[in-house]
């Protein structure tokens, strides 16, 4: 079995995890709305994960919403002592499945109430604040009277560690004003690399940067000299790029989402990759054009 410690570990929430991580989203129906298409197939996406040695997931309760979370709950519970679980609030979902902001302080502590039950836990190891924003990319502005919302129920023992998803550097500093931070969840991959300072930036500080979408998302990453590296180091696409975040930088934690075992270890694998100077050259370029165009 392919080894995710090749890949390290770093200190998320005052716990050492292995930086390949999972992330739960995509095992709730299509549009992460409603209930996955195969039941079955989504436990054993779970437990196949933990089994590898996966220690830290990452999931919300607006996945579904409370799909995942339940579906967290039913394959893992009694949870492993190492697994840090980590969930995210402010947002709400329409029944039409749009995505709509709950930010207020009673919204986020009916999230995190909800996150508990559905998880089926007394306290929570990570709750991050999603920042609205704009959707994938995140606009200035306040983030104290939520965040402080959040700070008082880590106060009553609710939540172990916050963190930050969708924010600017002024925010995560707006923030740690008011609480520790452990860890920020923006949109960054090898063509999206806007947050290029930031990861330098809370490395320095000893915070976990973790990306979302790393794959590309809904628009998977596609890219001619990604697929060239690819084919030369007999890899996927996919765990060239989970390389290639790895090699960035020490803090950054892998959270790759798929409702397929086939596809986890799949994306485990990449773990097992070493990038030269002129392989991570090549790739660089992906950013740089991306950034032209």
């Amino acid at each position: 079995m392919t080894s995710i410690l090749k890949a390290g570990v770093f200190t998320l929430g005052g716990r050492t995890v292995n930086r390949m991580g999972y992330g739960a989203m995509q095992l709730a129906g299509p549009g992460v709305f409603g209930p996955p298409k195969d039941h079955a197939a989504a436990l054993a996406v779970l437990r196949e994960a933990v089994a590898s040695g996966v220690n830290h997931i990452d999931t919300s309760d607006f996945y579904g919403p409370h799909v995942t979370n339940q579906l967290i709950r039913e394959a893992l519970h009694p949870y492993p002592d190492d697994l840090t679980i980590v969930t995210k609030v402010g947002a709400i979902r329409g029944a039409d499945a749009s995505w709509n902001p709950a930010q207020s302080p009673e919204e986020l502590t009916r999230a995190v109430h909800d996150n508990l039950s559905n998880l089926g836990i007394e306290a929570i190891d990570v709750v991050n604040l999603r920042v609205m924003g704009d959707v994938h990319a995140p606009s200035e502005g306040s983030i104290a009277p939520q965040f402080a919302a959040l700070a008082g129920l880590q106060k009553q023992g609710l939540i172990k560690h916050l963190g930050l998803s969708n924010v600017t550097s002024t925010q995560v500093a707006e923030a740690q004003s008011i609480a520790d931070v452990v860890c920020v969840q923006n949109l960054y991959n090898l063509a999206h690399r806007e947050d290029e300072a930031l990861i330098d930036e809370l490395a320095g500080q000893g915070i976990a940067y973790v990306p979302f979408f790393p794959l590309g998302g809904f628009t998977p990453l596609q890219s001619s000299t990604l697929s060239e590296v690819a084919a030369e180091l007999d890899a996927t696409p996919m765990q060239v790029a989970l390389a290639w975040l790895l090699h960035r930088s020490p803090n950054i934690l892998l959270i790759p989402g798929t409702s397929s075992v086939g596809h986890l270890r799949e994306n485990l694998k990449a773990a097992d990759l070493v990038l030269s100077d002129a392989v991570l050259g090549k790739l660089n370029t992906i950013g740089d054009q991306s950034a032209e165009g």
